[in-house]
């Protein structure tokens, strides 16, 4: 079960019993899985990509991505992995689609920070 203690005496409180609970501890994992493989899929189709990164000695507003690629893995309800920009690249620690055409990821250290990807900048 994904879920962490407090959550599932929560879930108790609620009224839900332990296979109800194990029941949405699968499907959050299932919804996890969906948005890994759309993420990879996003990504990998687009030629370039742009983000709302901010870079300390980058220019302001969108910046573009000709080389980006990313590797996700799910457990349970965690989405990890790596987004490389060509020359560098950081941690991924969370991910969702945002619509068909904005996704976003939680990046870890060097970042910390939500960034928003986009085929077109406009979408940003």
């Amino acid at each position: 079960m994904h879920f962490d203690p407090r959550t599932q005496q929560a879930l108790r409180e609620a009224g839900l019993d332990t296979e109800e609970i194990r029941a949405a501890s699968d499907r959050a994992a299932e919804l996890v899985a969906a948005d890994a493989a759309a993420i990879e899929s996003f990504v990998a189709d687009a030629e370039t990509l742009h983000s709302d990164l901010e870079t300390a000695h980058g220019p302001d507003g969108p910046q573009e991505h000709p080389d980006c690629a990313v590797d996700l893995y799910t457990h349970g309800g965690d989405l990890r992995g790596y987004v490389s920009f060509g020359s560098w690249g950081a941690y991924v620690e969370d991910g969702r689609t945002l619509s068909e055409d904005v996704v976003e990821l939680t990046l870890g250290p060097t970042v910390h920070d939500r960034v928003r990807f986009a085929r077109d900048p406009e979408d940003l």
